[in-house]
């Protein structure tokens, strides 16, 4: 990977407050109104396997039982209206409460995952900490994949990508509608393996040892 890359995957920005309150039931109309229920498209089709984000194996040495694949749990979410009125509240509220910094900055690292809980993170701890949030809200991990992509400046990024039977649907920092993967103008590259902690290929050209874009 060529030093222009890694820098630009340094750039991955985010934060969220301590304390910041998160409460689901009884889901927020003026959210869901974002951005329509998706009517269903393709799922996002794995291509072969692919090597691991170094910060995400280290992250996964920490904490075991978010890269632990449990094959019992369903592998799609059931999109029903309270659920995606859940999905886009929390992807709303955790991106409400940012404040920039990069891993350098934060860690002095190139990359490092970790949840944002001194109120600092960048793009993949933003992710991780919706994936724990709609898991503690009964949504099954096992269909809550970290995903790497390119995004539309040609810079790496990180996304959740959630599966669901109306296709795969994309949680992301840079904006707070939730979108039909095919519609955000990424390039996939790689995500979580649904069956094993491991990773799949999605078929994108570029594989970026680490993630740091804003």
């Amino acid at each position: 990977m060529s030093g222009g890359r890694i820098a630009s995957w340094e750039k991955c920005l985010g934060a969220i407050l301590i304390g910041l309150p998160l409460t689901i039931a009884g889901a927020n109309t003026q959210a869901q109104t974002l951005a329509p229920m998706p009517n269903g498209t393709p799922l996002a089709e794995r291509v072969g396997p692919a090597k691991p984000i170094l910060a995400w194996t280290k992250f996964c040495q920490d904490f075991p039982s978010e890269c632990a694949v449990d094959t019992n749990e369903a592998p799609v979410i059931s999109l029903t209206p309270q659920v995606w009125s859940t999905i886009v509240s929390v992807n709303r509220q955790v991106n409400a409460k940012i404040r920039p910094i990069t891993d350098r900055d934060h860690w002095g690292l190139v990359d490092r995952w970790e949840f944002p809980d001194d109120g600092m993170g960048d793009c993949e701890d933003y992710q991780l900490l919706k994936r724990r949030i709609l898991a503690e809200r009964g949504l099954p991990r096992r269909a809550m994949r970290m995903t790497v992509v390119i995004d539309e400046l040609g810079e790496g990024h990180a996304v959740l990508m959630l599966r669901t039977d109306r296709g795969d649907i994309i949680l992301d920092n840079k904006t707070s509608t939730v979108l039909p993967w095919e519609e955000t103008g990424y390039t996939y590259v790689k995500r979580e393996s649904q069956d094993s902690t491991s990773w799949v290929s999605l078929g994108g050209r570029v594989s970026p040892t680490t993630t740091a874009n804003r």
